[in-house]
């Protein structure tokens, strides 16, 4: 297949290019240049920015496009419209962050979807992000109708990971002693590493199949605990995990999800309402063929990968700008634990 790829080279992008070239596809790729732009010297690369300047896509055709790099409805809409004439297929990268919300696990694909008072907005928050990825679903759909896939990730893992959210957890584990870990280990965790998701997407393209799919993993439930331990075996560490209260974490405004990655509260708090945001339905693409690696050749590469950029580089968020990393420092951690081991003390009481 003629492939164009819109992104390519950060994190998902990367992964689905090298699945792409892997299965013996030809590959194009569309994007401003200013992230690794010496990887793939072998692929066509065509310049230009999404918001606007899409020229260098005209006249042009392939069997399919990926849109790894869509955050808004109008930006969407554009290139989507544009390529409609001249690709067969449009598959587009969404979120499970679309549905309306996680007060209780949501079991498919037809879960309600989140909705915004104002559709035209275009400013990506916390409260906006879930429903503008909503509208860039139907702006794709409206565009292609009948050839539109749409790929609804969970949280998106492993090597090049351009955020710190799953990071975290394997450095953290690594560096040994006493660590922090929160809430309840037999809280559920989902996760789904990005090779995985580009090689099942490339080959979801390739049988020309359409509509939507949650993608998320593993395909067996996976607990925080057992990730936990599964950090410490790979690293071979001495970690050992102390497991704090969420209400004593939420009193010490600790944020869910940003300073202990991957924690959302099980009661009370603002994180509660995402309590099932990791209980989500993943059968039609288990149906479809998505297979997961083990999970510990995850936590080692990505544990590998980290270390070879020096363990800490600057988080990157949506289209590459640079975030702060808000996980708990480690003064931060030894102060909750602190605080943590002094409640439970029996003179405290």
């Amino acid at each position: 297949m003629k492939l164009l790829i819109l992104g390519g080279t950060m994190f998902l992008g990367r992964h689905l290019t090298e699945a792409a070239l892997g299965r013996g596809h030809e590959v194009t790729l569309f994007n401003r240049g200013q992230h690794n732009p010496e990887l793939f010297p072998e692929v066509e690369k065509l310049r230009g920015e999404r918001d606007g300047q899409l020229d260098a896509l005209r006249g042009r055709s392939w069997d399919a496009v990926i849109d790894t790099s869509g955050y808004v409805p109008r930006v969407v809409r554009a290139s989507a419209e544009l390529l409609a004439p001249s690709v067969k297929r449009y598959v587009f990268v969404s979120s499970i962050s679309v549905f309306k919300d996680f007060i209780r696990p949501v079991e498919d694909e037809n879960a309600p979807l989140a909705t915004i008072a104002d559709e035209s907005a275009e400013e990506l928050t916390g409260e906006s992000y879930g429903a503008l990825k909503a509208l860039c679903e139907r702006a794709v759909e409206d565009a292609m109708p009948g050839r539109a896939l749409i790929i609804r990730p969970g949280l998106i893992v492993g090597p090049h990971d351009t955020t710190v959210r799953f990071v975290y957890w394997p450095r953290r584990v690594a560096r040994g002693g006493e660590v922090l870990a929160p809430g309840s280990p037999e809280a559920q965790v989902q996760l789904i590493d990005a090779r995985d998701l580009a090689e099942w997407t490339i080959a979801l393209t390739e049988s020309g199949a359409s509509g939507v799919y949650n993608a998320t993993g593993p395909g067996a439930p996976l607990t925080f605990g057992r990730m936990l331990e599964e950090c410490r075996s790979v690293s071979g560490s001495d970690a050992r995990f102390t497991w704090v209260g969420e209400k004593f974490l939420l009193e010490a405004g600790v944020e869910p999800w940003s300073e202990l990655p991957l924690w959302l509260p099980e009661e009370g708090g603002e994180g509660n309402r995402f309590r099932y945001f990791q209980s989500v339905g993943i059968a039609k693409a288990l149906a479809s063929g998505l297979t997961f690696r083990p999970l510990s050749e995850t936590i080692r590469d990505t544990i590998s990968w980290d270390v070879s950029r020096g363990g800490a580089g600057p988080a990157e968020g949506k289209a590459g700008v640079p975030t702060p990393d808000k996980t708990l420092s480690a003064e931060r951690e030894r102060e909750l634990l602190a605080a943590w081991r002094e409640r439970a003390a029996p003179d405290a009481r």
